[in-house]
């Protein structure tokens, strides 16, 4: 039996570099990675804005704690000019429950959340809950920004 050390058949006494028969490349190329996590970020960074409602209005602070919740509640706003928004949509007070009713995807146990300006006459954000109520809908709540103390 013979063994040889040092050259191994090639010219000049070189190694054979890269990928052999005999063992597993262990280097990880991170490019692709690192390329998908910016993409992802970037789509995050798009669309975060647009996940909240749309219609801008000036909640008072309150120090309640918020609610966990695996559905999207169904947002009912009313601007200090007294309009109504359900989500995005301006309706007026009589509509509230039939386009609440056509759009509730559990029917009358739907969340729906009402946000009232802390400008909006207080009146006007009664007669909508009142419209609310005597739809049927029972899962109802008023929400506010959370102060941070």
């Amino acid at each position: 039996m013979g063994m040889s050390i040092g050259n191994n058949g090639s010219s000049n006494g070189r190694r054979r570099r890269g990928r052999s028969s005999k063992g597993v490349m262990s280097e990880i190329n991170v490019t692709p990675l690192v390329d998908v996590m910016l993409v992802l970020l970037i789509i995050f960074m798009v669309t975060a804005p647009m996940m909240t409602v749309g219609v801008p209005i000036d909640m008072p602070e309150t120090s309640a704690q918020t609610l966990n919740s695996e559905a999207d509640p169904i947002y009912v706003s009313i601007n200090p000019q007294g309009q109504i928004h359900i989500q995005e949509t301006e309706v007026p007070i009589e509509e509230v429950a039939p386009k609440l009713m056509a759009i509730a995807k559990t029917g009358y146990k739907e969340r729906i959340f009402v946000r009232g300006d802390k400008a909006a006459d207080y009146g006007t954000i009664m007669k909508v809950m009142v419209q609310i109520k005597n739809a049927g809908f029972n899962n109802i709540g008023l929400v506010s920004n959370s102060e941070i103390n």
